[in-house]
């Protein structure tokens, strides 16, 4: 690209070609574009000097292209025509667009989140790429450099203003068990809830580990020598050691929108005393805000949660 060459173009320039093209006269150009006769006359000499070209020569009949003008004039449409769809409002239509976006967000959220999700792009999407990742250091650097289009994670304390952030959803913390467990026939308080051993989801993002995954938040001890601990990232793996051990899982409320966890395992009750809640946010970038598409994702992904929040 020669940009010494385009910095002597003038857009209006070439939009008063194009339109020169068309009417074969000065008078009627310079009415079409709103300007004095003189003022197009002026344009026209820019426009000699910019092509090296008289462009235009008159005759009994009016004003004749030269064959340089005549050769300027099928790709002047369509460079305006481009120009033109530029700065126009972007047309977005989600059965035609084609792209890839990364989703940064927990397994279970995943498991519970994507099948939908996929369900809807199926039919109103099909051109539209989905990757899922679920371990990722540093998310909001990762979003901020653009590596990750979305995050749905659990709230954490800070945001800074660059990020869009909105509730999806919000509700108290879950513990999981096998449903035969002793624990299920008991008063549920932090005192039962000591008597077993956890399994614990690891989250790889510290700033989003949220209250639940902290034992002391619980009123279970983190140092307790009384039971073994067990810590995985495999949410498939840690459903299988609840359905065959006494080991519970607290967990986030999402856990509960994932059907596997309907086969043997039940959700029992948290202690009501010092109880919080756990909410899920969906982060995005500001740069992303003017893009249709970004913003049909954002409100699909809140139209499937809201959908979820209803049916609890």
């Amino acid at each position: 690209m020669d940009t010494r060459q385009l910095a002597r173009i003038d857009l209006n320039l070439l939009l008063a070609l194009q339109i020169l093209l068309e009417e074969r006269s000065v008078s009627k150009a310079a009415k079409r574009l709103f300007i004095t006769q003189p003022a197009m006359s002026k344009t026209l000499s820019r426009l000699r000097a910019v092509f090296n070209d008289p462009l235009f020569t008159r005759n009994a009949q009016g004003m004749m292209p030269t064959p340089r003008a005549l050769e300027l004039e099928g790709a002047l449409y369509a460079t305006l025509l481009n120009v033109e769809q530029l700065v126009s409002p972007q047309h977005f239509d989600p059965t035609e667009y084609e792209g890839i976006f990364t989703i940064a967000l927990s397994e279970y959220a995943g498991a519970g989140l994507l099948p939908t999700l996929m369900e809807h792009f199926a039919t109103e999407a099909p051109h539209i790429s989905i990757k899922s990742i679920s371990r990722v250091e540093n998310q909001l650097e990762q979003l901020a450099n653009g590596n990750i289009d979305f995050i749905i994670h659990m709230e954490r304390t800070n945001y800074s203003e660059e990020f869009n952030v909105e509730c999806l959803a919000e509700a108290p913390p879950v513990v999981l068990a096998r449903k035969d467990h002793p624990a299920s026939r008991q008063k549920i308080t932090w005192d039962t809830l000591n008597q077993y051993p956890l399994v614990r989801l690891y989250i790889s993002d510290p700033e989003t580990l949220g209250a639940f995954q902290d034992a002391q938040y619980f009123g279970l001890s983190k140092t307790s020598s009384k039971h073994s601990s067990f810590e995985t990232s495999h949410l498939l793996t840690a459903l299988q050691v609840l359905r065959r051990t006494d080991r519970l899982l607290p967990g986030p409320p999402f856990l509960t929108h994932n059907p596997l966890v309907h086969d043997n395992i039940t959700t029992l009750p948290f202690p009501e005393e010092n109880s919080f809640t756990v909410r899920y946010m969906l982060v995005s970038h500001q740069r992303t805000n003017n893009a249709p598409v970004y913003r049909w994702f954002r409100e699909k992904i809140k139209q499937i949660v809201q959908e979820f929040n209803q049916n609890l």
